[in-house]
């Protein structure tokens, strides 16, 4: 399935030192998971870990989640180990922490290789420190294998030395910045983590603030964020509705040989349509994997 019609709605992270946890995430509504190998596990527990989780992914069970492995930094101890495991396991794609510049993408692609990482396995980049939003624009054109960003809100802030404001506008240029090198090439963007888990409001709303902005999902700590998050970020019964019309205005135009169509009194065009078609598949991804976890 390709990326832009693949959901990632909700993109939780597992800790990858608890086997309940790695089990349990094969029942949970997740579009996607981020097996961690990197903040959710102490430095006794890593080497540990990275076994566990190679071996969940080896059993998979999954379904139709997306599975990303996150390594540790390749300036750590752990960080070319992880990367070596990880690609003989062959997740969806390994996560890549702290990524600034193009070099650090070039580095996990030539192990990958070097470890015969099936093709499937892409690379993602955390995006989570200054130099990194700075950079997103040559990062995002660094390497076929990159596929997608996951926005790192927490260090990001740390590093900005900016508050944790409910409307998150000290960190909406740095969003706006790896969104746009995003979109620029073809990758999928996810939001950062809403740290009050039970907060329901606060989550609600700053899913719609991303939704809004364009972001493809958000990332999640805890289960219990995931059905507000798919809820906002899957395409709404009026959205759809009107992306069938517009397909079927389209269609009707052509076929009487004209370029564009007229529908509510609105001009639709080629773009229009793809976009439609587009929100139709990924509507369609979303139902399916739906059907999956209530089966």
């Amino acid at each position: 399935m390709e990326h832009n019609t693949q959901p990632y709605r909700s993109v939780l992270y597992m800790p990858g030192s608890r086997p309940r946890a790695l089990e349990k995430a094969r029942s949970l509504p997740a579009d996607a998971l981020i097996l961690d190998l990197e903040d959710a596990v102490a430095p006794a527990e890593k080497e540990r870990a990275r076994e566990l989780v190679a071996e969940a992914v080896e059993t998979g069970g999954y379904g139709m989640r997306r599975l990303l492995i996150r390594v540790n930094g390749l300036d750590t101890q752990w960080g070319e180990a992880d990367i070596a495991r990880a690609a003989k396991a062959g997740p969806h794609a390994i996560l890549v922490p702290k990524v600034e510049k193009p070099e650090d993408i070039h580095r996990v692609a030539d192990l990958m290789t070097r470890n015969g990482a099936p093709e499937r396995t892409r690379i993602w980049a955390m995006m989570e420190t200054p130099r990194g939003m700075l950079n997103a624009g040559i990062i995002a054109t660094a390497h076929p294998l990159l596929e997608g960003f996951v926005i790192g809100t927490n260090d990001l802030a740390k590093d900005l030395g900016a508050a944790h404001t409910a409307d998150r506008q000290p960190l909406i240029a740095s969003l706006s910045l790896c969104l746009l090198a995003a979109r620029a090439e073809g990758l999928v963007c996810v939001d950062g983590v809403h740290n009050a888990f039970q907060d329901k409001e606060g989550l609600r709303a700053v899913c719609v603030q991303g939704r809004d902005m364009g972001m493809d999902g958000k990332s999640l700590i805890h289960p219990d964020q995931i059905a507000i998050t798919n809820e906002v970020f899957a395409p709404s019964a009026a959205d759809l509705e009107l992306a069938s019309a517009q397909v079927e205005a389209f269609e009707d135009a052509e076929a009487r040989g004209e370029g564009v169509a007229v529908l509510n009194g609105r001009i639709v065009e080629n773009l229009h349509v793809a976009s439609a078609r587009r929100l139709l598949a990924r509507a369609a991804a979303i139902e399916a994997m739906s059907e999956q976890v209530t089966a």
